[in-house]
């Protein structure tokens, strides 16, 4: 794993919203710090409502992390597109996010509680 690079378990237990709608809850949700960027909260596939999540056909690649694969989220209000994103196979150094999603913070909320 990259130096700047820093995966742990998030404290205590994690919400993601999306218009209003709960769409995860964990108490498993990994943090990743990388460099001076604010931390990101991952979340396990298995506490999402993954119904509420289309795959795009948008996608990027992180030298660090590998190819990411990007997720619109169908909301009552209407869709919320490329609000998500996972690294389907990462880099083996990051293997812990696999079937891990991560979220936007300006589309969506992700909160502590």
């Amino acid at each position: 794993m990259a130096d700047h690079i820093k995966i742990r378990p998030a404290t205590g237990t994690w919400v993601v919203r999306a218009a209003g709608a709960v769409l995860g809850e964990s108490t498993n949700a990994l943090e990743l710090t990388e460099g001076d960027y604010p931390p990101v909260i991952y979340f396990p596939r298995a506490d999402l409502a993954m119904a509420f999540f289309d795959p795009t056909d948008m996608s990027a690649t992180c030298p660090y992390k590998g190819a990411a694969s990007y997720f619109t989220i169908v909301a009552k209000s209407g869709p919320i597109p490329n609000a998500a994103w996972s690294y389907e196979n990462p880099i083996e150094a990051v293997a812990a996010i696999k079937d891990h999603l991560a979220f936007f913070h300006e589309k969506i909320a992700v909160e502590q509680v």
